[in-house]
Formats: structure tokens, C-alpha cells, sequence
């Protein structure tokens, strides 16, 4: 029943006509899907995750992306790999359920609507989490959806 309440849909990040990375969030990370270029072989490229940057390039050239996170990540728990010509780098959330409105500081924000049903989806996958025997997919809120990390006591961490 979690698969039901995953993101429908990546969020997508334009530079001009350039799509630079596509992005989708649950309650615990955040998940970064760079199109790598064509005939590049994969093992120059890197990827360096800090507490609140990250850079990706390929070996020997200035970096694709080099920018502050919009929130702290776990770098013991962040990590990114390589399938398919996709990097993906999974961000591992400080705060379990913050609600991200982009990975990258002041660039491709959510709108305020988007940005409230990703939050609605978040306090979703909370109920799902806490309460595995039900199915809360076709559940709705009217009105403001609250905080996932603070509403009734907050997330359970056990």
C-alpha cells in the first residue's frame, strides 16, 4: 500500500530549454536523476555529497552542478550511483518528513500549489508508515495540510 502513496511524477528543473535534473521526494530523502551526456564513460564522472552542497561533473572539467542544498542531508547515508546512463543521487533527509520545495537553494522552487499536494502526499506516506494495516491513498485533506514532522506529536522514530 506505501507504493500507492510514492511520487506519480518526477518534478523537473529547466535551465533556459536545458533540463538539468529531475527530482522526486519521500518522508526520509530526496532523489536527484541527472540524463548523463552520451559517449562519456561513466567512471569519470564523480559526484560529492556534503551536509548542504553537492557537485557533479565529469573528471578533469568544471562542474555540471555545483550548489548549495536546500536543506542538510546525512552524508553517511546519502550516496548516488549510475544505471542506465542516469545519475541518481538519493539525499538522505536531517528531518525526517521536511517537506522540500526544490534540492538545490533558490532554484526550480515548487509552486505553492505543487508544493502543498507534495506536502498533503508526505503526511500521507506518515499515516501509511504509522499505521502499515490501513490504506490512506484515496485519502483527501480540506484545508491546509499541517507539518508532517510536527502534527499529533510529531514523527515516531521507533
Amino acid at each position: 500500500m506505501a507504493e500507492k502513496l510514492a511520487p506519480e511524477k518526477r518534478h523537473s528543473f529547466f535551465h533556459g530549454s536545458q533540463k538539468v535534473f529531475e527530482w522526486d521526494q519521500t518522508l526520509d530523502e530526496v532523489n536527484m536523476y541527472i540524463t548523463l551526456p552520451k559517449g562519456v564513460p561513466t567512471k569519470l564522472f564523480h559526484c560529492k555529497i556534503q551536509s548542504k552542497h553537492v557537485e557533479v561533473g565529469i573528471k578533469g572539467n568544471p562542474p555540471y552542478l555545483n550548489h548549495d542544498l536546500t536543506l542538510p542531508v546525512k552524508t553517511d547515508s546519502s550516496f548516488w550511483t549510475i544505471e542506465d546512463d542516469i545519475l541518481h543521487i538519493t539525499l538522505q533527509k536531517r528531518d525526517k518528513g521536511q517537506t522540500w520545495s526544490s534540492p538545490i537553494e533558490g532554484q526550480g522552487q515548487l509552486d505553492p500549489y505543487a508544493a502543498d499536494l507534495e506536502q498533503k502526499r508526505l503526511m500521507l506516506q506518515r499515516f501509511q508508515e504509522e499505521n502499515p494495516g490501513f490504506d490512506f491513498s484515496q485519502a483527501q485533506f480540506s484545508g491546509n495540510c499541517p507539518d508532517p514532522r510536527t502534527f499529533m506529536g510529531g514523527i515516531r522514530s521507533d
